[in-house]
Order: C-alpha cells, then structure tokens, then sequence
C-alpha cells in the first residue's frame, strides 16, 4: 500500500518502512509528524530521523573574455523522515 503525501511544495509517493529526504521542517530529532494522504484522504505518520544538508553543488559564472569569474557553493538542508504507518495500518 502506498500513499501521496505533499510536503515542501512537493508530493512524495511514499510506502511504510520507507525513508525520504524532505525539505527542512521546524521539527525536533524523534518528534511523530502526520500528514494527509492526497488520494483516499486518510492519514500518514512519520517519524523524524535526522537532520542534515546534502551534497555540495558548485556554481561557477564567468564572461568570455572578461576575466570575471564568481564560484559560490550550495548545500541545500533536508530532514529525514520515516515512513511509520498509512491510514490505519501499523
């Protein structure tokens, strides 16, 4: 069984057991978080992992022939959560 969730501005299919990285959520190490399901409007509990940032990304801008460049990195935070039940299943 499996169930949409939307978090972040973005929908994760998700099944119970499973981990997802999400875009940071205001929540504590441990904390149970509920969220609706989108397609049979039932309820989905996750419970948060952990908290971290991803791989870093590099973006380099430069002109031809002008001898500017600008390096500047980015490393985009997420929180680990996981898939504990849908509805009512444990």
């Amino acid at each position: 069984m499996y169930a949409v969730i939307e978090t972040g501005g973005k929908q994760y299919k998700v099944e119970k057991g499973t981990e997802i990285e999400v875009e940071l959520l205001d929540a504590k190490v441990g904390a149970i978080l509920k969220f609706k399901d989108l397609l049979n409007k039932s309820e989905v509990t996750a419970k948060v992992m952990e908290h971290g940032k991803g791989e870093k990304i590099n973006i380099f801008k430069y002109k031809a022939k002008k001898n500017i460049r600008k390096r500047q990195g980015h490393r985009q935070p997420y929180t680990l959560l996981l898939i504990q039940s849908i509805g009512g299943s444990k």
